[in-house]
């Protein structure tokens, strides 16, 4: 069961929140993994100091958050690790929220052979990086539909149960003046894959 594109289609802020719980399903072959969204961080665009499209900024890197909600935006940090953003708000309206942290639900033995070395179970998925290696997650799925797609979408849980978020601010973003502290990144309070409690 996945989510209708009206649901990506608000502030990223709402998206962010509501996101957690849900999981994110990527197909490889004959290979399916599925992690559960329990961290994630808004970024809400042309005026949000902390936004890659902050003051309208539209480059090649950033052009896939210019779509319509429900698209991925993935771009390169440190020269090696991928970020998963899933794109909010409407077409031209450059919103994201960025995947921060996922817990495996299905497909753990592949997310094993994809982070060889790793003994803790937690750290298998509990960053950026991290969670787009365990999913085989880079730029050849940026663009994507998280709504039609089949290889990486997103899938209502339709059991979710109940949890508490808690709001603290975004991560490695001191260069957004005012917008540093803001309490837009969420998570799910307990949650042992949280990558920055």
């Amino acid at each position: 069961m996945r989510f209708k594109p009206s649901f990506f289609s608000r502030n990223a802020l709402v998206v962010a929140e509501e996101l957690l719980g849900h999981f994110l399903v990527r197909q490889t072959g004959k290979q399916r993994i599925v992690a559960k969204i329990v961290e994630t961080e808004a970024y809400c665009g042309i005026e949000d100091k902390g936004c890659h499209t902050f003051g309208g900024r539209r480059t090649e890197r950033t052009e896939a958050m210019f779509l319509p909600g429900g698209h991925a935006y993935i771009y390169m940090i440190y020269g090696m690790n991928f970020c998963l953003n899933v794109v909010a708000a409407a077409k031209n309206d450059p919103q994201a929220v960025l995947i921060r942290a996922v817990e495996p639900v299905e497909g753990i033995d592949f997310i094993k052979e994809n982070r060889k070395g790793i003994v803790k179970e937690q750290d298998l998925t509990n960053g950026p990086g991290k969670l787009a290696k365990a999913l085989m997650i880079d730029k050849n799925l940026n663009g994507c539909d998280l709504v039609r797609g089949k290889e990486l979408y997103i899938e209502r849980n339709l059991s979710l149960p109940d949890f508490e978020i808690v709001s603290a601010p975004r991560v490695n973003i001191d260069y957004a003046g005012e917008f540093k502290d803001k309490p837009w990144r969420k998570y799910i309070k307990g949650c042992k894959f949280v990558s920055k409690l």
